[in-house]
Order: C-alpha cells, then structure tokens, then sequence
C-alpha cells in the first residue's frame, strides 16, 4: 500500500477542511429544517366547524332513532336528510389535511355493514320497526362512536396554542 507524502497529507488535509467549511454552511439550515418537520403536528388542527358538526349530528342522530318503534316508512325522508348531512361531514372529515384519524372513525360510524348508524338504519328499514330495548342500547352504542368523534376534535390543537 503506498502512503502519502507529507505534501500529498497536507493537501488531503487541506481539502478536507475546504469541504467541511464548504458544506457546514448548511448544517444549520438542515438542523432548522429537521426541528420544523419534527415540531409540525402529526394531526390536523382543531375545527369549530367539524366539532359543531359532529355534535350537531348526534343529537339529530339520537333523536332519530328513538323513532324506530315506528314504521321507518313514516321516517325515510328524515333519514335520507340526515345521511346526506353525515356525508357531507365525512367529506369534510376526508378533505382536511392529517385528518385520518377522524376520517377513519366517520367511515365505521356510517358503514351500513357495521352495527352502528348506517347499520342501525338498514336494520330499521328491513324490519320496518324497532323494539325499544334493542333501539336503546343501539342509541348508547351510536353514542359513544359520536363521543369519540367529538373527542378527537376536541383533543386538537387550537391556532395560536402550541404544545
């Protein structure tokens, strides 16, 4: 193996600190970079908007469904209204940026395959009417699926507030 001569050490020696002076220019700018990605929330900021409508829906949700001891007939149009409303609040949920947490929760909330608001409505329909212990329990179930909806957006960081 050859070595260098004390010239060609020097040289290397010189280049070397060339590059890392060359190059230490932009350490601070990619440690300020590295600290401004790590420092940006993971999750979407609070909506006065997607909060109201979370709660706005449940109560009309709940409010609903204690109407399936009747014919789902005499309440199919108030039905439709409100899917309509539930959709556009999960397409809301769907469009904001890092909102996939809540996003996610709106699509089990209204899957009509899962027991839960879709599901119940289905239910209701093929049946035509509900009994009241079942509807009630469905209500507290339908419920919580709300809570976690509205606590998810309420856990948000609000504009101006920092960690």
């Amino acid at each position: 193996m050859e070595t260098l001569s004390k010239t060609g050490q020097g040289y290397l020696r010189s280049l070397m600190k060339i590059s890392a002076c060359k190059y230490s220019f932009f350490a601070p700018g990619i440690v300020l970079l590295l600290c401004s990605i790590s420092c940006t929330p993971s999750i979407a900021p609070y909506s006065e908007t997607a909060y109201g409508q979370a709660v706005g829906l449940k109560v009309e949700s709940l409010r609903l469904m204690e109407r399936a001891e009747t014919p789902f007939n005499d309440h199919s149009k108030n039905v439709q209204n409100l899917e309509l409303d539930l959709e556009k609040a999960y397409e809301f949920a769907k469009g904001r940026p890092r909102n996939e947490f809540s996003t996610r929760q709106w699509e089990i909330l209204l899957d009509p395959d899962r027991n839960l608001l879709s599901g119940f409505f289905r239910r209701w329909e093929d049946s035509e009417t509900l009994s009241w212990p079942f509807i009630v329990e469905a209500r507290e179930i339908v419920s919580r699926a709300f809570d976690t909806i509205i606590g998810l957006e309420s856990g948000k960081i609000r504009a101006g507030n920092t960690l």
